[in-house]
């Protein structure tokens, strides 16, 4: 079995500024900022949240934060946001990360947002928001690639997806479409799950979609895609 943190959203009017996982505001740094830039756009990517690093989830690398961003501009339009190394998504690392794309020293910039009705507007209006977790300790089964997955009853598969189903830090990755790790080589960790359906905030992950955080070993290094 996997170890896994369910949580919930809780939005609160005002920025949490202390080093806990939080979605929208603004980043809390560790290590000073280090805002990571779009490679097509050349702007800053949007802050989606920052995940306090829990030593049961990734061991040896408690007491770190990821902090996740991804390419959003109503303006101009980014391909690839859902590819690891495209440079349009980036899960930074502090304290002692190896940034993947280039980063810069902004210490805001834009983030989580919501989109409502507004009276007098025609289009639904986005509005900054935060939000702070609730979570409880949980458990996943054990990862069961595609070939092993062949040979299960559609029944067990779906009990088994199921279980793996909904945002959570830690755990097992629920794929939606096929087995997807961001390579090969490394002993990917998945840090982060977050289903589009089921977040209180706007998230572009192709419609219905769900997104994967990944560190590896140590947690140096962060990756992240979108199926």
């Amino acid at each position: 079995m996997v170890n896994r943190i369910n949580f919930s959203f809780e939005e609160t009017a005002t920025d949490i500024t202390e080093p806990v996982t939080k979605f929208g505001g603004q980043p809390v740094w560790i290590d000073g900022a280090q805002w990571p830039i779009s490679r097509s756009l050349g702007t800053p990517m949007r802050f989606i949240g920052q995940i306090a690093i829990d030593e049961s989830v990734v061991p040896g690398a408690g007491g770190k934060m990821a902090y996740l961003f991804m390419t959003e501009d109503d303006d101009n339009f980014a391909d690839d946001t859902w590819v690891p190394d495209a440079g349009e998504n980036a899960l930074i690392i502090q304290p002692n990360g190896t940034p993947e794309v280039e980063v810069r020293n902004l210490t805001t910039g834009p983030t989580a947002r919501k989109f409502e009705e507004v009276q007098g507007k025609s289009k639904l209006q986005p509005r900054e928001v935060i939000y702070g977790v609730h979570t409880a300790p949980g458990i996943d089964p054990e990862f069961i690639d595609e070939e092993a997955s062949e040979e299960m009853t559609d029944d067990a598969w779906s009990l088994h997806a199921a279980a793996l189903a909904g945002n959570k830090i830690g755990g097992t990755p629920g794929f939606l479409q096929f087995d997807e790790f961001p390579d090969e080589e490394t002993d990917w960790t998945l840090l982060l799950q977050l289903d589009e359906t089921e977040t209180p905030f706007y998230l572009n992950f192709g419609g219905s979609g769900c997104g994967y955080a990944f560190v590896n070993p140590g947690a140096s290094v962060g990756k992240f895609l979108w199926q």
